[in-house]
């Protein structure tokens, strides 16, 4: 979990958003299909075992064999998915008090904190096709765990109450229902990205 509600603007998590937007959203954008290379998915299992390959091939599986018709179908999904995943601090798994990890490296070691699980669930939303301008990863505060928290929002329309995404509960539901959490602020990622690459913004 963040020390501060700015830790976003921490080294680890401009390099974890520039690699995963570049591996994981760049198709997107660019109109080719998604794929994880034969070269990341060895690279991965030498590192971190056989698991790691078979979790990426999963992960890829869900992005391109997608039959979901609604936007809803896919983020219950995604958030499905990713909460399979152990949640572990980042001094326990990385060494470190606040790593922020690519996705690759989050599904390869199996684990990762509320960071990882966001940020991961916001790159694999983008591959299956839902805007990023209906998506925050937006910092609240866990009431019952008293302790700064990460999660994922959708916007079906920018004045519509949001849906979260939260690894501490598959269950997804409206902003209002969840009253465990008490938001702080919220951003979102490729725009925060962009704006760093124009030089648009001090991070």
């Amino acid at each position: 979990m963040p020390k501060s509600q700015y830790k976003k603007n921490t080294p680890y998590f401009l390099l974890a958003l520039l690699f995963a937007f570049l591996v994981v959203a760049a198709p997107v954008f660019t109109g080719e299909k998604f794929s994880i290379s034969k070269e990341i998915l060895e690279a991965s299992e030498e590192k971190y075992g056989r698991d790691a390959r078979l979790r990426l091939i999963s992960w890829e599986n869900v992005i391109l064999e997608d039959t979901s018709a609604t936007d809803r179908e896919k983020i219950e999904k995604v958030n499905h998915f990713f909460n399979q995943l152990e949640f572990v601090s980042d001094s326990v798994h990385w060494g470190e008090n606040d790593y922020w990890a690519t996705p690759i490296e989050f599904l390869g070691s199996g684990g990762g904190d509320c960071e990882d699980f966001s940020l991961s669930k916001y790159f694999t939303l983008l591959a299956m096709g839902i805007s990023e301008k209906k998506l925050n990863l937006t910092y609240v505060k866990a009431l019952k765990l008293n302790q700064h928290h990460m999660v994922l929002t959708y916007f079906s329309m920018p004045d519509e109450e949001p849906l979260v995404l939260d690894n501490l509960t598959d269950l997804v539901l409206p902003a209002s229902q969840r009253m465990d959490l008490l938001p702080i602020y919220s951003f979102n990622g490729i725009g925060l990205w962009l704006s760093k690459q124009r030089g648009q913004g001090r991070l």
